[in-house]
């Protein structure tokens, strides 16, 4: 009785926040929170199966910069469209992600300093006037293109800067010096970047998000909404200029037709940044699973969950949680049929897994 009748409140609500919300999809973003379990594999092959039974893409991102397939992919992190911003100059908000990009490869506690953002930014201005003067993807600049403008400013804070990109450029970790040559058009792509290891991971995801920023704001011209789905969010948050980068998109998005999902296990991480109030104060879906005794008090006090609400997520059995949408909160418990090809493709159980390949 329980479960029919809150999947039929569910529904009504949904129904209704779907009425009330129809002319403003775009307000929509999700945070799910889950814990880890052993059979929940935080990797591509979460994904894989599902993307590829969908006819969608999967771009692996690598330092050897060979793909699924052994083919070279790359990812361009100074790709540029026209639509990048709503001002007349896109540029703004490209050096503000170059910036960011800056500051993750120099590191250090200070960061970037004034001087050194202002020759950035005029190497930026430099670097794109070739293209944005005649918009050919074979003039799109590289980040190659940025250290060689560096090098030709006065500053001695541009040659130390350039020296911090030689790594990224013509060194060892030169994965990201390359042109796209990866299809992006395709309605389902999957963004895989275990492989890139602990240096060019963070550089990874905040050039994924920025290829998913030129996405949302193609689809945005073409009328289209854009669903961003974040697995392993907490890494996101963990670094400054990642986590900064990241409620940026997040509010972003959310005005430009897109809807971010945020996923996590490791939900003590996630609340540990200073930034996750900015992204539950905009988050107007937050699903919530089975969590663990540590964060189950942590959430209770951020979420204002009540006891009896709290019984819902505590040594719960797989989908059983909490939802709560704008002012509403309600249990649910969702049997998905195991008789399906859909849950085949999407079952990350090991033994399931290993069932449905034979």
């Amino acid at each position: 009785m329980f479960m029919r009748t809150a999947k039929e409140s569910i529904l009504r609500a949904a129904r209704k926040s779907d009425e009330m919300l129809e002319p403003y999809e775009w307000k929509r973003s999700r945070t799910v929170l889950r814990r880890e379990r052993a059979g929940n594999r935080p990797d591509l092959a979460d994904y894989f199966s599902l993307v590829q039974r969908l006819n969608g893409q999967v771009i692996r991102l690598s330092p050897t910069g060979r793909g699924i397939d052994g083919k070279p992919q790359y990812v361009n992190p100074m790709d540029i469209n026209l639509n990048y911003s709503e001002d007349d100059n896109p540029l703004a908000l490209k050096s503000d992600f170059i910036l960011s990009l800056c500051e993750l490869v120099i590191g250090g506690k200070e960061g970037l300093q004034p001087v050194d953002k202002t020759v950035i930014d005029r190497a930026v201005r430099n670097v794109y006037r070739p293209f944005l003067a005649d918009p050919d993807p074979a003039k799109m600049p590289i980040l190659g293109d940025l250290y060689d403008e560096l090098l030709r400013q006065p500053e001695p804070e541009a040659a130390r800067i350039a020296a911090a990109l030689e790594l990224y450029v013509s060194g060892s970790l030169n994965v990201f010096n390359h042109r796209t040559n990866v299809e992006l058009s395709n309605r389902l792509v999957c963004f895989d970047i275990k492989q890139l290891g602990k240096q060019l991971k963070k550089l990874g995801m905040l050039i994924v998000q920025d290829q998913t920023w030129n996405r949302v704001t193609i689809n945005r011209a073409e009328k289209k909404a854009t669903r961003y789905y974040m697995d392993e969010f907490h890494l996101l948050l963990k670094e400054e200029q990642t986590a900064a980068y990241s409620v940026e998109i997040w509010k972003r998005f959310r005005k430009w037709g897109g809807i971010p999902t945020a996923i996590t296990q490791n939900v003590k991480d996630l609340l540990a940044s200073r930034e996750v109030e900015n992204i539950f104060e905009n988050s107007d879906f937050v699903l919530m699973l089975n969590q663990a005794q540590g964060d189950r008090t942590i959430l209770a006090k951020q979420l204002n969950i009540s006891p009896q609400q709290m019984k819902y997520v505590t040594h719960t059995e797989a989908g059983e949680g909490l939802i709560f949408y704008g002012n509403v909160v309600l249990p649910f418990v969702d049997r998905f049929p195991k008789d399906t090809e859909l849950y085949r493709v999407m079952t990350t159980k090991p033994e399931e897994v290993s069932e449905s390949g034979k």
